[in-house]
């Protein structure tokens, strides 16, 4: 005899992201948009986008100035 299990299911309504939330979103995008720019690699630009400890003018003057992106994560970090 074979048993049979069953799961419940449970419907979890979507909640919208708050406006603090989709700011802080839409500030992130922005940053990684410009570190991108400036000549970071996706992983990196992501990296230093959502820490907001990194200043991101520095970030973006090292690579204006020759500094090549690995150099510029280890003085930055």
């Amino acid at each position: 005899m074979s048993s049979v299990l069953f799961y419940a299911m449970t419907t979890r309504t979507p909640i919208a992201p708050s406006r603090a939330e989709r700011e802080r979103d839409g500030v992130t995008s922005w940053r990684v948009e410009r570190l991108l720019a400036a000549g970071y690699d996706a992983e990196a630009a992501l990296v230093l986008a959502l820490d907001r400890d990194v200043d991101l003018h520095r970030a973006i003057s090292l690579l204006e100035r020759g500094c090549p992106p690995d150099t510029a994560l280890q003085i930055l970090f």
